[in-house]
């Protein structure tokens, strides 16, 4: 379909702008420069003289577990993860060794009375600060990039799995659970990886300090090594429930985003029918449950960090009371006992980090659950079985020939090669079902499931689970095997599916405009040229659109198209889809929002420039019929009557009925329509 959700459109961009086509933009004082030569013109496996997109390898994540995927994913960037862990430990590597220098400076030359021995180990103990000043600059950045690597892999593979699922992926994840993973469940993603790096320093310092101490007091060191695992371990089960509310929180929030999808998207029809309060006052509702939910979660945090505060005190009053002890026992001198107070001050470091990490590894479980919920979803599609047409292809041959007929075996309708033809239906649903068929589509007859929320028992989740494993079930069912729509006597089926994308191009009623140029949203591909261009928004009537946006081809266009009507938002969609010159073109409603006038020159100038080629036009409009070189008129899911309009409307009275219904439908009036 033409309706890509705007995650895709970002998705495209960012992968045309990494290594594919870019869309040349160079503006001149008469205007932009034309656009790209078409693709035809372009080396065959390359665009622009770059590897073609669909040679670049593709990540295959692990989703067998929130924790795998976490592993995972610090796994394919393990050189910046120990970088960070690298750079961590020299800026840590100074406050581990400074206790040793001053103690041997307080020894050696303080109480020796040796200025020599005192400058040289204060000497030594500014280098190492020097060391950890300028460490601590490069640990921010290598700790900047491993978030930011991380946050946007998360994001890449979301937006790559949205856009290979398409249309499909809404009947198994709602939509503000997929944004809400783009978000903020990315960022959790990257914090852990970038404490994974900061834990590893943490870590080879802390073994230092222990060395240090063991190889100065075996007691003083064991005691370490005892007390501080035990520390650790008795703030462990406070993970489960602090896990279990940010769960709660996540869940909140994700409806929250979805709620506000949905208000946004119909803000124009809730203002008509008075809805806007009741959906205002709904999410101001959920808004509250949320924060209640964060207040809870923050104060398991400050808790925790409570607790690791007092932890690492206990840790330092135990440590330097025993040093006391080995002092005044004559097994210490004034030096060391300085230096095992110091250990105990910089261990309290090591501590934090340990606790912070714990603290983003629980968030990011949270956080990787539900991205694999999404990731771990398989398009329904699967490869064609071998047969005489594919094999026809491999050897060189064209599987289909073009211009092709397009047969719905179930309905019965045919749209003849090169031929105009229109379907006429009394239930416009009936008709988007039929020419989603055509198009190889899931009919959109699945709701989109519900979300899990915070007060669900575990047979709720597992019941709702259950619907979810149902609805991929039968759609792999229903994908599998032959369409039952044949293209050139070929099923479509048959042909893998990127072919038939390629081949049939449906363009629905909903019109989908992204944010950015004119050029990039009538071109996204910049595979055509500014005269290709010019023809189609000629051909739509929609040149108004170009000359009315500041900076023509360059003007911005707001996301959503806000500050386009309605009709001029259809008719960049039509001119984008008719851009695509696809062998079959199979257009749902495209005109539903624009006025009469219009639409006559729309229906007037799309024959001529579709001809020769197969159309498939769904409309109940008298400015469309008159041109249509076929009409076929569908009845409960059937096709049961054919022909040219002016036959049908004399000679068949359903067909008049529907006609004439949709004459009184059109819309009226100069101006699009909203």
């Amino acid at each position: 379909m033409l309706g890509f959700p705007p995650t895709v459109k970002a998705y495209t961009r960012r992968v045309r702008e990494g290594g594919c086509a870019r869309l040349d933009e160079t503006l001149t004082q008469d205007g932009p420069v034309p656009l790209s030569k078409p693709a035809s013109s372009e080396p065959s496996g390359e665009v622009g003289g770059r590897p073609a997109c669909s040679q670049v390898k593709e990540e295959v994540p692990d989703v067998r577990g929130p924790g795998r995927f976490i592993w995972w994913l610090i796994a394919r960037q393990w050189k910046i993860v120990l970088l960070t862990g690298l750079v961590s430990l020299i800026w840590l590597l100074p406050g581990a060794l400074a206790p040793y220098l001053l103690g041997r400076a307080i020894d050696d030359g303080i109480t020796s009375h040796d200025m020599g021995a005192t400058l040289l180990w204060s000497g030594l103990l500014l280098l190492t600060i020097v060391l950890s000043v300028s460490a601590d600059s490069v640990q921010i950045v290598a700790q900047t990039a491993s978030w930011i690597i991380a946050l946007y892999r998360v994001q890449k593979l979301v937006v790559r799995k949205v856009a290979q699922l398409g249309h499909v992926i809404t009947r198994r994840v709602p939509a503000g659970e997929m944004l809400s993973i783009a978000s903020s469940d990315s960022d959790s993603l990257g914090a852990v990886t970038e404490a994974a790096g900061r834990l590893i320093g943490a870590f080879v310092s802390f073994l230092l300090v222990a060395g240090m101490v063991l190889a100065t007091s075996v007691k003083l060191g064991l005691a370490l090594l005892i007390i501080t695992p035990l520390i650790v371990l008795g703030v462990a089960p406070v993970l489960k429930p602090i896990q279990k509310a940010q769960l709660v929180e996540r869940e909140r929030s994700s409806r929250l985003t979805g709620q506000a999808v949905d208000i946004v998207a119909g803000l124009r029809i809730l203002r008509g029918i008075g809805g806007e309060k009741t959906f205002g006052d709904n999410y101001a509702r959920q808004s509250q449950r949320v924060r209640e939910a964060g207040v809870k979660v923050g104060t398991w945090w400050a808790s925790i960090d409570a607790l690791s505060t007092l932890m690492s005190g206990i840790l330092l009053v135990v440590l330097t009371w025993m040093g006391a002890g080995e002092l005044l026992g004559g097994r210490l001198t004034t030096g060391e006992l300085v230096s095992f107070f110091g250990y105990a001050v910089f261990l309290v470091f090591p501590f934090q980090t340990f606790f912070e990490a714990a603290q983003k590894w629980t968030s990011g479980v949270v956080s990787a659950a539900k991205t694999i919920g999404v990731l771990g979803q398989d398009p329904p599609w699967s490869a064609p079985e071998p047969s005489s047409v594919i094999l026809r292809e491999a050897a060189g041959s064209t599987s289909v020939a073009a211009p092709c007929s397009l047969q719905d075996l179930a309905s019965g309708f045919v749209a003849e090669a090169g031929q105009l033809t229109i379907i006429v239906s009394a239930e416009p649903d009936d008709s988007a079902a039929l020419a989603d068929r055509l198009g190889r589509y899931l009919s959109a007859t699945n709701i989109s499931p519900d979300e899990d929320e915070d007060g669900d028992s575990k047979a709720r989740r597992a019941e709702k689970a259950a619907v979810r494993a149902k609805i991929a079930a039968a759609d792999a069912a229903a994908a599998s095997g032959d369409w039952g729509v044949c293209l050139g006597g070929v099923d479509l089926g048959q042909l893998p599916l990127d072919e038939v994308r390629r081949r049939i191009v449906l363009s629905d009623a909903s019109p989908v405009v992204f944010a950015g140029t004119l050029q990039r949203l009538l071109d996204p591909t910049a595979n055509h040229t500014r005269e290709q261009c010019e023809r189609v928004l000629c051909i739509t009537s929609a040149d108004d659109v170009w000359e009315s946006l500041p900076g023509g081809w360059q003007g911005h266009i707001d996301e959503r198209g806000r500050g386009l009507s309605g009709g001029q938002r259809q008719r960049l969609v039509l001119a984008r889809a008719l851009l695509t010159e696809p062998e079959v073109l199979v257009l749902v409603e495209p005109t539903s929002a624009v006025d009469a006038h219009t639409e006559a020159r729309i229906a007037e100038r799309l024959p001529e420039y579709r001809m020769g080629r197969t159309t498939v036009l769904t409309t109940v409009s008298p400015l469309w019929l008159r041109h249509a070189d076929r009409v076929a008129l569908l009845v409960d899911g059937r096709i049961v009557a054919q022909g040219k309009h002016e036959q049908l409307l004399a000679d068949n009275a359903e067909y008049r009925a529907v006609v004439i219904r949709g004459e009184g439908l059109a819309p009226a009036g100069g101006e699009d329509h909203e």
